[in-house]
């Protein structure tokens, strides 16, 4: 299995100016469309072993780096859920996307849910994969003592911004194996490239600006009970969410279908791939 995107995916990437952030976009394949949100502090590459198992000739498969993640550009906003909804549903305009299923890990989960309780159009379907939007200063302090320091260190005056751009690989490592079952999921190729883009100009202010800005996610639940269109939460069984938590969100969304999945930590997609396939697949005609 590839660990970064393979070269056909590789070119199907280009660039588009949203909301003054010009993001980083992959499109690619045939057929329904489906859109994949990614977690906090990764990009779309974290995509690739589901990608790998979905029919390119059955899918048209779109995904996209955030604005402040990835290949996407780190304008100088305020990181809030809102404002990342907004970048999405203005994306999923210029490309035009019809009757898509969103589907969304951790933020990008919270950002999907979001947009669906806006009752967009474009959106057919939801798969919510452990959305991050629980917590107290934010769910990632409880993935590991380690991540429990750094992101409280973040949100200090002063310090706080040399904390977020002072990461290394190993701290990187550290951080994103408190979010997985499996610690072997986190190849080499992947987490260079992670680490390469979280140096680019302004993503490590887009990072702490995103935990500043954290009751704005916990605030999103608020509007889940709005929501029409058909929804899966998923969550696996280490992830960071309790289980209170995850029943609360089961009753704010009319008929959510609850999944659970086994061995899997928060960034199901790498824990996880084929699992997450599967449940793309099974919502597709």
């Amino acid at each position: 299995m590839a660990k970064t995107l393979p070269e056909s995916l590789q070119s199907a990437c280009t660039q588009l100016g949203v909301a003054g952030a010009q993001l980083r976009y992959m499109r690619a394949g045939a057929g329904e469309p489906v859109v994949l949100l990614h977690t906090l502090r990764t990009q779309l590459d974290m995509f690739v072993g589901v990608l790998e198992r979905l029919n390119l000739s059955r899918t048209e498969l779109i995904a996209l780096d955030l604005p402040g993640h990835g290949h996407s550009s780190a304008p100088r906003v305020d990181y809030t859920a809102g404002y990342f909804t907004d970048v999405v549903e203005q994306f999923l305009a210029r490309i035009d996307v019809q009757d898509a299923v969103l589907v969304g890990e951790s933020i990008g989960a919270t950002i999907a849910l979001t947009l669906a309780a806006r009752r967009n159009q474009r959106v057919q379907a939801v798969i919510a994969i452990n959305p991050y939007d629980y917590g107290r200063w934010g769910g990632i302090r409880r993935s590991s003592a380690l991540a429990n320091a750094l992101f409280t260190a973040i949100l200090w005056p002063g310090i706080g911004a040399a904390v977020a751009g002072g990461e290394t690989k190993s701290i990187l490592r550290a951080v994103l194996a408190g979010g997985v079952y499996d610690a072997h999921v986190l190849q080499p190729e992947l987490l260079a490239e992670l680490h390469q883009c979280g140096a680019r100009p302004g993503h490590a202010q887009a990072l702490r600006s995103l935990c500043r800005q954290w009751r704005s996610f916990v605030a999103a639940r608020e509007h889940y009970p709005q929501i029409e269109a058909p929804i899966t939460l998923v969550y696996g069984d280490h992830d960071w969410s309790r289980p209170t938590e995850q029943d609360s969100n089961r009753g704010r969304i009319p008929d959510a279908r609850l999944v659970a999945l086994e061995r899997c930590g928060h960034f199901a997609s790498l824990d996880q791939p084929a699992a997450i396939a599967r449940l793309i697949t099974s919502e597709l005609p």
